[in-house]
């Protein structure tokens, strides 16, 4: 089998892992005191409450609901699904695989683009050039 592709599927697989492990965080910690936890986490970072990403995360979690946080958990474990899905087609090159991680990498190239463009990030850049040569490389085992 071929290289890249297995190590796109370890790509997805890895990406499919980490989002089943956060949506299983958010089932155990479901009926937590969310607020004390980010106040607690923005005491420990030493951050001002006041600023701008501190006061986000607040107002984040002041907002949090049952349904809200089922609902993102939820979504999460299709999320992992479907990356896992892709990981296994990819692994033994299968052709359906191959068209799924070209669909799943080059849906989110635009809004990558639009987000460089309103604001630039070596990090943004750098999974925006991953996503392009990931369809490059999927679309050449597609042809």
């Amino acid at each position: 089998m071929n290289a890249s592709l297995r190590s796109i599927a370890l790509l997805e697989a890895s990406k499919g892992v980490l989002v089943l492990g956060a949506s299983l965080a958010l089932f155990r910690y479901i009926n937590a005191d969310w607020q004390a936890y980010a106040e607690t986490l923005i005491r420990h970072l030493h951050l001002n409450p006041a600023n701008e990403t501190p006061r986000i995360l607040l107002h984040w979690v002041a907002n949090i609901t049952e349904p809200r946080l089922m609902t993102l958990a939820f979504g999460a474990m299709f999320y992992a699904a479907i990356r896992l899905l892709e990981a296994y087609g990819l692994w033994l090159g299968r052709h359906w695989a191959i068209i799924l991680g070209i669909a799943s990498s080059g849906l989110y190239l635009p809004f990558e683009i639009l987000e460089l463009l309103k604001h630039f990030s070596w990090l943004g850049f750098s999974v925006f050039a991953i996503n392009v040569l990931i369809v490059i490389v999927l679309w050449r085992h597609h042809r």
